[in-house]
């Protein structure tokens, strides 16, 4: 049976890209493909859209829909393939829009086989490309107590990283932890939720998940290969879904509206550089009737950048 996906802040996302028939969009995270058949609706024949996703999954989802228009062209990899994909087409400084989606898919977190869900049992693997690379299970099995603890302080602002840092090291000399549920449970113990909506296990999962497959790296590299890869008057649109993201977002784009955004620190300010991007609006939150419809919504923050 297919799980659905709802994709957020899908009219706002839209909306916020200014699509223009004939121009070429990104989407940096496909998932399911939620914006980007939004996106190729709004399209003339002329019109391309260029996808990434690096889980094999969203690949082998692919409805004919998308493999027999030719206005789309899918790449199996992150987004920190951009540029490189762009010189290949020969379309450097071209994208008239690009969005980044930073969220997981509802299939990733209704599918207990990935890990990524602690109210699912299932193997603890976590991996956006469940192809290479360690584990989650793999990594908690060697890292040190200190990198663990850094990790979950680091990625998830979890206040008792190191008790929970403890616990996984003492529970693994006795038995290794292989699933969610072992996590969970073992998380749950060390930290009280004190009649708290978030799970316990909330904090730990993201903050391993992120340290995994390296989210938040990924996320700074592609950032300024998305403004070089904006012709004029072209836009960033980013959807994050914690403060972390959120953070490196904001901060980015204020750091590109300002002259001389491309100068060392240690270079003398060269007189008359322009900005780079300029942003458009105020941060966009779901409206409350989609945050009814979505709940997994309500942490979502879009914001949008216009290239100079």
């Amino acid at each position: 049976m297919a799980l659905l996906h709802k994709p957020v802040l899908l009219g706002e996302a839209i909306e916020s890209l200014n699509i223009q028939p004939d121009g070429l969009y990104i989407d940096g995270a496909f998932g399911r493909g939620g914006h980007g058949r939004a996106i190729l609706e709004r399209l003339g024949p002329n019109g391309r859209l260029l996808a990434f996703d690096k889980d094999p999954a969203a690949i082998e989802a692919l409805d004919q829909t998308f493999r027999e228009d030719h206005r789309f062209d899918m790449i199996q990899g992150s987004f920190t393939l951009l540029t490189e994909a762009l010189r290949a087409r020969r379309r450097t400084g071209r994208a008239a829009g690009i969005l980044l989606d930073l969220g997981l898919s509802s299939p990733q977190l209704l599918d207990a086989g990935r890990g990524f869900s602690f109210r699912l049992d299932g193997p603890l693997d976590m991996r956006m490309d469940n192809r290479r690379g360690p584990t989650a299970a793999d990594w908690l099995a060697g890292a040190a107590e200190k990198e663990i603890a850094d990790v979950i302080y680091k990625y998830g602002e979890e206040p008792a990283a190191r008790r929970i840092a403890g616990a996984i090291v003492k529970q693994r000399k006795r038995q290794k932890i292989t699933t969610t549920r072992q996590l969970a449970d073992l998380v749950s113990r060390v930290v009280v939720a004190k009649g708290k909506k978030q799970h316990p296990a909330t904090r730990a999962f993201q903050a391993i998940r992120i340290f995994i497959n390296r989210e938040l790296d990924e996320l700074r590299q592609v950032l300024p290969e998305a403004a070089a890869a904006l012709q004029k008057g072209g836009r960033l649109a980013v959807i994050s879904f914690h403060s972390l993201e959120d953070r490196i977002v904001k901060r980015f784009i204020r750091q590109e509206a300002r002259p001389d955004h491309a100068a060392p620190a240690w270079a003398a300010p060269a007189a008359g550089r322009p900005p780079r991007l300029k942003p458009v609006g105020r941060q966009i939150r779901p409206a409350a009737s989609e945050l009814n419809a979505n709940p997994r919504a309500r942490s979502a923050v879009l914001r949008v950048a216009e290239r100079c």
